[in-house]
């Protein structure tokens, strides 16, 4: 886990932006937490009890108030700005220009507690006979965007791609279009990083992002395992065992 101030390496498109945002926004607070602490500490010292010294009492300032109205408005104008452009291209996937219109499209249904992955098959169209599901497993090709349909069956829960940038809450009765383009391989991993239930911290799947070539061949071995619904019925070992011990939590 990175526990320093430094955010790890951006493994997306898009990623760069957020980091430039993030830093922005640091340096601002980091900037004013220093001139506040310091203000405080001088203050301290200044204005300290000393024997025979009479306080006096003031009604405010206006030019004070003003400035400590006007600075922060500013700031605040400056970071909306600056992460405009960005901020729509990532959280408006369905926006013209934002997620390419060749996306690769994936459907994530968010449950407690664990992460449903519907792929659409060679004919990369949802809801067609070869989709399947996996879960908590997603798998993606490097260099393609890749758009995701975002879901939940029953409390709101948050999709968190840390590496990616990506967080989105899984709403129920919504659907919400997510999207990025991987930039390296690797295995990365999936959160919920929203309290959703007893069972929250359990909540993680694995990200895979494949070579090109490399993930064709792993979509031909999932469907040449089985039928689509075959696979999608098909429980892994890890959930099942939190499944028997989510429902002993329940029980008692």
């Amino acid at each position: 886990m990175n526990w320093g101030w430094m955010m790890p390496e951006s493994a997306s498109t898009f990623g760069a932006g957020i980091d430039s945002i993030y830093y922005i926004i640091l340096w601002i607070t980091g900037a004013i937490f220093v001139l506040v602490e310091t203000a405080l500490i001088v203050f301290i010292i200044r204005y300290r009890h000393r024997e025979g010294r009479v306080a006096v009492h003031t009604h405010g300032s206006k030019k004070a108030e003003i400035v400590w109205t006007v600075i922060p408005l500013i700031l605040v104008l400056f970071i909306v700005y600056a992460s405009n452009d960005i901020w729509l291209q990532v959280k408006r996937a369905d926006q013209e220009g934002a997620a390419p219109a060749d996306a690769l499209p994936l459907r994530v249904v968010a449950k407690q507690f664990e992460w449903n992955v519907t792929y659409p098959g060679p004919d990369e169209e949802l809801d067609t006979g070869d989709d399947f599901v996996k879960r908590n497993q997603l798998h993606v090709p490097i260099g393609r965007a890749v758009r995701i349909d975002l879901g939940s069956e029953d409390v709101i829960h948050s999709f968190f791609l840390p590496d990616f940038r990506v967080k989105q809450d899984a709403v129920p009765g919504m659907t919400i279009p997510v999207w990025f383009e991987a930039t390296r391989t690797g295995e990365f991993p999936v959160a919920c990083a929203e309290l959703c239930g007893l069972g929250h911290y359990r909540m993680r799947a694995s990200l895979t992002v494949h070579e090109a070539d490399d993930f064709d061949r792993w979509q031909a071995e999932e469907l040449a395992a089985g039928t689509p619904a075959e696979v999608a019925d098909e429980p892994e070992a890890d959930t099942a065992e939190e499944n028997k011990v989510s429902e002993g939590e329940d029980s008692a």
